[in-house]
């Protein structure tokens, strides 16, 4: 559970911990190891600095234990140690002294060498709590959900976007003419796949040209504007290129490969554009799939909010990937919630965005889940492969979020609206 920090001059970490030994044993451990300690006292650490810089254990609360650890650790081995395999929640004040406004520092402050102790099978970092005084230190996201609604002109629903596809092997060209028949179905938001960024097929600097005279074209002649996300995962120096090289050509968005950048590339970006930064973070289940090891979304998530990302990616509700639906809807409410507990308001709040095999028929539990219509809704197939074309896929999001916001069913709404009936029938097969 997230608790606002007992000590303003504090930041809080929350685990889940497995180990044989006891758990206050080991919550002791991991504080100083991550603070001032080592596995032995040495010289100089006073108590004067142990009580200035030494992390506290605030409270370890034991669970159900297992049957068996998730995880080996040749240490316990050689200590000829079994189990039970107790878990515990685990919640450490750590010092912001210690850390500075240093985003990579707090990162290895609150996980670290954590995930290496030999005495645990089994460690998760939570959530990460701290200080509304601590969060202005670092970069709020420039645009965010207000940014980024007022960027498009569109109030009242979600926003709806698509992605690229095929995901790559298309030139500049076809791209430019895929995103021109994009603006014309209606779209408001159009990304880049996050494997396409730099490809000899289609260079970066030649597609942001083509796309964006589409784009600029577009907007000329209807008023109407439509967002594109091009993809600048690169090193830093070459994303700083890219993102002047949108700037220039009129463009609005930027993305990132969250995991592949890194806290300090993506904070360093922040500060060096002034375009919407979309964070896109393929790879997380690296960090989050096994329960009792990497990086919970809570915490996760505020790392990179600190970076000042204005949008971020929840996966879908009833798409491809394996998230299971209370954790897409727990990880985009806590986009639109601010990242400090005792912030005055939530104007520090990210856009959400869903994607992974999204439709029509899957946007009223999306709707739901967000509990509020502040989200990106991305379909690529959903759109692009409607039977009608893709102005109908399009068309068929916009009647179903009528009928969300109706309280209508879907199958009962469509009986009025054909795009909607065509969705149905065709993704509702392959849905089921």
């Amino acid at each position: 559970m997230r608790t606002i920090p007992l000590k303003p001059d504090s930041v809080e970490a929350t685990y889940l911990v497995e180990t044989p030994l006891a758990p206050e044993k080991v919550a002791a451990i991991m504080a100083g190891e991550q603070s001032c300690g080592t596995f032995v006292r040495v010289a100089g650490e006073s108590d004067e600095l142990r009580a200035r810089a030494g992390a506290e254990v605030l409270v370890v609360e034991e669970l159900e234990p297992a049957s068996a650890p998730s995880l080996a650790s040749a240490w316990l081995e050689r200590q000829g140690t079994s189990g039970p395999w107790r878990r515990a929640r685990v919640r450490i004040a750590y010092p912001l002294a210690n850390v500075g406004a240093n985003l990579p520092t707090l990162a290895a402050t609150v996980a670290g060498n954590l995930y290496d102790l030999g005495e645990v099978t089994g460690l998760r970092l939570v959530d990460v709590a701290l200080p509304q005084a601590y969060r202005t230190r670092f970069d709020m996201p420039r645009h965010g959900v207000a940014g980024t609604r007022s960027a498009l002109g569109v109030s009242g629903r979600p926003l709806f976007g698509t992605i690229i596809k095929p995901n790559v092997g298309l030139s500049a060209d076809e791209i430019a003419a895929l995103v021109a028949d994009l603006c014309e179905a209606g779209v408001d938001f159009i990304k880049d796949d996050e494997i396409c960024a730099d490809p000899v097929h289609a260079p970066l600097e030649e597609r942001v040209r083509a796309v964006m005279a589409q784009v600029r074209a577009y907007r000329e002649r209807t008023g109407r504007t439509v967002m594109v996300a091009f993809n600048i995962t690169d090193e830093l120096d070459a994303m700083r290129r890219h993102a002047d090289l949108v700037e220039r050509e009129g463009g609005s968005c930027v993305m990132a490969s969250l995991n592949w950048c890194g806290l300090s590339a993506m904070q360093s970006l922040r500060r060096s554009t002034p375009l919407v930064v979309h964070g896109h973070r393929n790879g997380y289940g690296a960090f989050a799939r096994h329960p009792l090891l990497g990086i919970g979304f809570d915490a996760y998530q505020a790392l990179y909010r600190l970076a000042g990302v204005d949008h971020m990616h929840v996966h879908g509700i009833g798409g491809k990937f394996s998230d299971a639906p209370r954790e897409v809807e727990e990880a985009a409410r806590r986009c639109l919630q601010p990242l400090a507990l005792d912030a005055p308001d939530a104007s520090d709040a990210v856009m959400p965005a869903f994607s992974s095999g999204q439709w029509a028929g899957t946007l009223p539990v999306t709707a739901c889940a967000a509990g509020s219509s502040d989200f990106l809704f991305m379909a690529g197939g959903g759109i692009l492969a409607h039977p009608s074309g893709p102005a109908a896929g399009v068309a068929s999001l916009r009647q179903a979020w009528e009928a969300v916001a109706a309280n209508e069913d879907l199958e009962q709404a469509a009986s009025s609206r054909p795009e909607l009936a065509g969705a149905l029938s065709f993704f509702g097969k392959k849905a089921g």
